[in-house]
């Protein structure tokens, strides 16, 4: 397992540094203003189907039933299952994209209500939505495939789709923004022809895979229909943190302008980590646990789980506490330039840390749904994915006016640690999640250690770097010193307190797990 995860986490790692270049160019072309709310807003409607479609739900019902088929029935039924899912999903989806389309209009009124009132800004936001949703169907399909790939225990080319993405992005934004009417267009058109893209690289990693691609005659077989079956709640509980998203959204519409883009990419740098890691240990965990439940190893389930937490904490904890103790160097670093000034960075700053916040909670979440997954038990995430949604609503209506940036993502972050006390709640009552001695112990004193960087970090800021920022090139200089002095601290003291070991992070277990 621990080879998959620092396979994916490779590939994500990049893809997020190239997403961090392709948001700092997005800073300077655009800037933090309406523009930029226009895009970002219009690149959020078919990224929440995605997310929802492709990474929540579906991947959540299907890579459990395709490594179960795999290891029970042999390689023909689970390339069957994969083509007739993919048939199933492509139709639906298509159908979806052509109403959405011809309805856009009328559905962003509903999802984005706030904007309505400003006709210009509104029309501008359909019209970039209308070019980014094809997006949607292309992803969903793509992230079937890299499903079927995981479920084999190949994750690279799923792993390097994301880097695709942004590499398209980039080249839209740069070679096409004096072709069309204006940068959005551009980055819009990105968005949905990184879409091909991203599809044809799974297509062929599928193919290199040795598996047969056929279409398949349109049908909904046994096994579709108890994917879609499972799919249905997972729908919300899997993809409870785009729901919250879509709440946020509907309220940030009423907040003043410029506010979706400083959260889009205050959201930006809090996701590198977040992807790095919970992304990463998430999908490589899924199918781990989904072999241990199909076989009744229920000890080598707990051993997995706690050793993925144990990974993740290590690394998100600190990860935390930097993005809170240094969030304004590494803003003013990454998008201070050209049309994003240093107004926008304070404020973009300060939603980096109200994200920040959440962000362990956001990474055991990755984490703690997938034992659920693994027993095919869709619908308690489900249930409370639907309280932690209301209580995020609560919070957002009770923030807005008084937090106004702040709110959304304040909201986000505190709803998304009452979800993850629920479910670790339950996991440990039906006896699927059991902290051993190891994890108990070390938690604590990655805290420790993670609050010592953070006080070094905080100092770097204000000694080092704050003298070293008057240009860009000393800008990041001076973010590097910081960087390197929170990185060493937290090595160091980790070390010398016990709170981990590289070497205990690598047991006999996981080296086997990773053959």
């Amino acid at each position: 397992m621990l080879r998959g995860i620092l396979t994916i986490g490779g590939w994500t790692a990049a893809s997020r540094v190239l997403g961090l270049l392709r948001e700092t160019l997005i800073a300077a072309l655009v800037g933090a203003g309406p523009l930029a709310d226009a895009f970002v807003m219009a690149n959020r409607f078919p990224n929440m189907f995605r997310r929802l479609f492709g990474e929540g739900a579906f991947n959540a019902a299907f890579v459990p039933m395709f490594a179960g088929m795999l290891a029970k029935e042999g390689q023909d039924t689970a390339d069957r299952f994969a083509a007739e899912a993919a048939a199933v999903m492509a139709f639906w989806l298509i159908g979806l994209t052509v109403l959405a389309e011809i309805f856009m209009p009328q559905v962003l009124a509903v999802l984005l209500p706030g904007y309505v009132a400003d006709a210009d800004e509104f029309a501008l936001v359909v019209a970039l939505a209308r070019i980014t949703f094809p997006y949607m169907p292309l992803i969903c399909l793509t992230a079937l495939w890299s499903g079927v790939l995981n479920g084999m225990n190949r994750f690279a080319a799923a792993a390097a789709a994301p880097v695709v993405f942004n590499l398209v992005s980039i080249g839209c934004m740069l070679g096409l923004r004096h072709l069309l009417p204006t940068v959005g267009h551009a980055l819009a058109l990105g968005v949905s022809l990184s879409g091909v893209f991203q599809l044809v690289l799974l297509l062929w990693a599928v193919r290199r895979a040795g598996l047969v691609l056929h279409w398949p005659r349109l049908r909904l077989s046994a096994e579709v229909r108890t994917l879609f079956k499972r799919m249905g709640p997972g729908l919300m509980g899997a993809g409870m943190t785009q729901i919250s998203q879509q709440i946020d959204i509907v309220i940030i519409s009423f907040l003043p302008a410029s506010t979706a883009s400083v959260l889009y990419f205050a959201e930006r740098v809090n996701s590198l980590p977040l992807g790095i890691i919970g992304v990463s240990v998430g999908t490589a965990l899924l199918p781990t646990l989904s072999r241990h439940a199909q076989l009744g190893e229920r000890a080598e389930g707990h051993d997995a789980l706690n050793r993925a937490l144990e990974f993740a904490l290590a690394l998100t904890l600190p990860a935390a506490l930097a993005l809170v103790a240094a969030g304004r160097p590494i803003i003013a670093t990454l998008y201070q330039h050209g049309a994003f000034d240093a107004a926008a960075t304070a404020i973009t700053a300060q939603a980096l840390a109200a994200y920040a916040i959440g962000l362990p909670a956001f990474v055991l979440l990755k984490l703690l749904t997938p034992p659920f997954f693994a027993q095919g038990d869709t619908t308690t995430p489900l249930r409370v994915a639907l309280l932690s949604i209301a209580i995020n609503l609560a919070l957002n209506l009770a923030f807005m006016r008084p937090l106004q940036h702040l709110g959304p993502a304040l909201a986000s972050s505190l709803s998304s640690w009452i979800n993850i006390a629920v479910l670790a709640a339950l996991l440990h009552r039906r006896g699927l999640m059991q902290w051993d001695r190891r994890l108990q112990r070390a938690v604590p004193l990655m805290v420790g250690a993670g609050l010592v960087m953070g006080s070094v970090v905080w100092a770097a800021d204000r000694w080092v770097y704050a003298p070293l920022a008057a240009q860009s090139l000393t800008r990041l200089v001076g973010l590097g010193i910081v960087v390197a002095a929170g990185l060493l601290s937290y090595g160091l003291t980790g070390q010398l307190i016990g709170a981990f070991n590289l070497r205990a992070l690598r047991p006999a277990r996981w080296r086997n797990a990773a053959k």
